[in-house]
């Protein structure tokens, strides 16, 4: 099979031909249509993920959306034929989906929605993900509650934004001027990103604060997060809260911190199955009309995935990234 292999850290991929993997106990094959390309993707490869490395060489690729082409023992769950997207590997020593076939964990990948392409199927895992731990499994999110999201046209932004509304949430994002159309198209109220939390602590929920903020930035962000939240049952969570943060004004206000750490069944082997369950909440929603992926219109194969990536890296693109194979 074809694959892009990263020998050094920083270095381009190498674009060769290997063999092709076989499922062991608990895997299916897949023959990869579509690598959704991360952020975090970009963070591995220049060997900047301390948390998540791939041992070199290295086939990368968090998400994918493929068709099942052979299945292991102890698999009944899934049969050639079946198309199915997930969050499966380029992390921990597992074959990411750079490449024409990957052998997966099968209580990593469920069933692709119906009415979405391969490339739009690739494009959700990650985000959705970890959004859904953030909204629904850490902050158990509640029609009406007001919540704030920090850059919401990104790809967990995008999708926060999403289920927050599904389950009936008054939802504000903040991000750049040029990111306020995707934003809004979301169905959020857009905040631009440098306005002072007071001010818009005060606009929108008259002083209160927020139920619910969502960090998808981290950084000062973070420390934003716990000035825009709420007093006595109010929510931040982050994606990246991995900096040195003072508690203090979340402690004053008797609010809740939660960390989201979305590779954590992937590097552990544990909770895989719940990654699974919430994949198929994905399914439907999307099969609901619920959540879409904004995609960028540019089309990115194996040979030209470098450039996928720097588009990321000098932040240039207009939606999420995918590489079709």
């Amino acid at each position: 099979m074809r694959a892009l292999i990263l020998e050094d850290y920083g270095a381009p991929f190498v674009y060769r031909v290997i063999d092709r993997p076989r499922p062991d106990f608990g895997e299916v094959l897949i023959r990869v249509k579509a690598s959704g390309v991360n952020p975090l993707d970009v963070k591995i490869k220049a060997g900047e993920a301390e948390l998540a490395k791939q041992p070199l060489p290295a086939i990368l690729g968090i998400d994918m959306a493929g068709i099942v082409v052979e299945v292991g023992e102890g698999v009944t769950s899934f049969a050639p034929g079946d198309k199915v997207f997930g969050m499966t590997g380029g992390v921990a020593g597992l074959k990411g989906s750079l490449a024409e076939y990957v052998a997966v964990d099968a209580e990593l990948i469920v069933r692709k929605p119906a009415n979405l392409t391969m490339r739009e199927a690739a494009a959700i895992p990650f985000g959705f993900v970890t959004a859904w731990e953030g909204l629904v499994d850490k902050a158990r999110i509640e029609e009406g509650q007001k919540v704030l999201i920090h850059g919401g046209a990104g790809g967990i932004g995008q999708m926060a934004i999403q289920i927050a509304k599904a389950f009936g949430a008054d939802v504000y994002a903040t991000d750049t001027d040029d990111k306020q159309a995707i934003v809004e198209w979301f169905g959020a109220t857009f905040i631009e990103h440098t306005v002072d939390v007071q001010e818009y602590v005060d606009k929108y929920t008259r002083g209160a604060g927020f139920d619910i903020v969502f960090d998808t930035v981290g950084g000062n962000t973070l420390d934003a997060s716990f000035e825009a939240i709420k007093q006595n049952n109010g929510h931040v969570i982050s994606s990246l809260g991995w900096g040195s943060h003072s508690l203090a004004p979340l402690s004053f206000k008797a609010a809740t911190y939660s960390g989201v750490f979305t590779l954590l069944p992937m590097l552990t082997g544990m909770g895989r199955e719940h990654h699974g369950a919430i994949l198929r909440e994905a399914t439907r929603m999307a099969e609901a009309g619920q959540i879409l992926p904004l995609l960028d219109p540019r089309h990115f194969h194996l040979q030209t995935a470098d450039q996928a990536l720097t588009l990321i890296v000098r932040k240039g693109e207009t939606g999420n990234i995918v590489v079709e194979i």
